[in-house]
This record gives structure tokens, sequence and C-alpha cells, in this order.
């Protein structure tokens, strides 16, 4: 089974570094994520997923909080340069995995 999800995110950075750059799903999506992955989560409670935003594509992993119960985006160096995107910004991203 396949789950494509698209939502409207912002884009933050980590505190310690600032070097990664995320968004972070929706409570709801991520409580729907949760119930689907179960006993499917890698170490650090993530999994690889398809991201889209704009015209660029990458494959990467959500990642869990903990803190907060909701899974994190992270956008790479090369997608935020060619879509230009900074922190702050609101972005539209999709998602989609199999399992």
């Amino acid at each position: 089974m396949t789950l494509n999800e698209t939502f409207r995110a912002k884009v933050w950075t980590q505190e310690s570094t600032g070097a990664w750059h995320f968004v972070t799903l929706p409570a709801n999506l991520s409580e729907r994520i949760r119930t689907l992955t179960m006993g499917q989560l890698k170490p650090f409670g993530s999994f690889r997923v398809n991201a889209r935003t704009g015209l660029s594509r990458w494959e990467t992993s959500l990642f869990k909080d903990t803190k907060r119960e909701v899974f994190v985006l992270p956008v790479k160096a090369d997608v935020r340069r060619k879509e230009k995107i900074k922190p702050g910004d609101t972005i539209e991203v999709s998602i989609s995995f199999e399992f």
C-alpha cells in the first residue's frame, strides 16, 4: 500500500547547529503515519520517504519528534537552493511511501 500526502509547513532549522532544515508534519498526518507504520520504524523512529516541493524531488527519511509527537522531514540543501527556500518560508510538500 502507498501513502501519498500533501501539506503546507514552515521551514525551520535545528537550534543546536542551524545546519539542518526541516518541516514539521501536521499532527493529524503524523498520527495517521504512526498508526500505519506500527512496528516498521527504524532507529530514531525513522523511515524512508520520497518528497517533493516545487519542481524538486528527493529521497529522505521522516524522523519522529518524541517531544511533540509528530514527524519531521529534512529539506536538503540542494533542494533549498533550487527552490530558493529559506528558514521561515512556508512551503507545500508532498510525501509518499509504501508500507
